[in-house]
């Protein structure tokens, strides 16, 4: 039986979401969780690789079961073994052929900012405090350079196979002083998210002029891009799917999507 959970979590205390054999990951502790319930061994497979510190509220997670099982019960006691560091928002049964990471048609993360006086202790754990002011209109200038397939290596980590990556937007929306960036890709490569809103923050601040961004994308060298951007205002907001194989997750707002919004 192929089982999805939708999951999201606070990623400040963990290595990541991948498991790892001698830290502590959001993976290996479902899958820990998930075998001591199901009494064998589960391995499972996530639609995103967050990095340590980052955060999801929308990670989707697949594993197979070896035998039937119901999936609001298993919700249900994983929320009581995992939370309210890790909590399971839906779980459904999926067709066989299901996978989070290869069915997954694209991934959207929220990078999250705010702009007060002072930092603030109860934002600071899931958001990057910027006192500096941010000019929005070269910000959205500079990020129309990355709209569309391009070779990412400068924004991504080597060692990965090819680094082309389609992105299919960035937006920026702003509610008080809070500043959210926006970005939807058929897939990200590893430290390109935070990659892309450290060079953006640069321009923002007018450390670096909006064409650099092009310039930085074309060099395709990872110096090209500068610092990446910290993990704690990094969030994994959905993964998009066929409609066929988002309908049995509840909480979806649209066709194709397992979105928690």
């Amino acid at each position: 039986m192929k089982i999805a959970l939708l999951v999201a979590y606070d990623g400040t205390n963990f290595h990541g979401f991948a498991r790892q054999k001698h830290a502590r990951t959001v993976q290996g502790e479902l899958e820990s969780r998930l075998s001591l319930l199901l009494r064998a061994p589960i391995e499972t497979v996530g639609a995103g690789r967050t990095d340590a510190g980052v955060h999801a509220v929308g990670q989707v997670v697949s594993f197979d079961t070896p035998s039937s099982v119901e999936p609001e019960w298993l919700k249900l006691r994983l929320n009581k073994l995992l939370a309210p560091e890790i909590v399971v928002r839906a779980a459904a049964a999926m067709p066989d052929d299901f996978s989070a990471r290869f069915s997954a048609m694209r991934r959207e993360y929220e990078y999250r900012i705010y702009r007060s006086p002072t930092p603030d202790p109860f934002r600071d754990r899931f958001a990057l405090w910027v006192p500096d002011r941010l000019t929005l209109s070269a910000m959205r200038a500079a990020a129309r350079a990355l709209i569309g397939e391009h070779d990412f290596s400068s924004f991504c980590r080597r060692g990965e196979g090819s680094m082309v990556r389609r992105v299919r937007a960035i937006t920026f929306a702003s509610r008080g002083d809070e500043l959210i960036v926006k970005i939807k890709a058929d897939s990200f490569c590893h430290q390109m998210v935070r990659s892309i809103v450290g060079l953006l923050l640069d321009v923002g601040m007018g450390k670096r002029a909006p064409e650099d961004v092009g310039k930085a994308l074309r060099a395709k060298h990872r110096n090209a891009a500068g610092p990446v951007a910290a993990p704690r205002g990094l969030h994994l907001v959905s993964v998009g799917y066929p409609a066929g194989h988002s309908s049995g997750l509840t909480g979806s707002p649209r066709p194709g999507s397992l979105d928690p919004r």
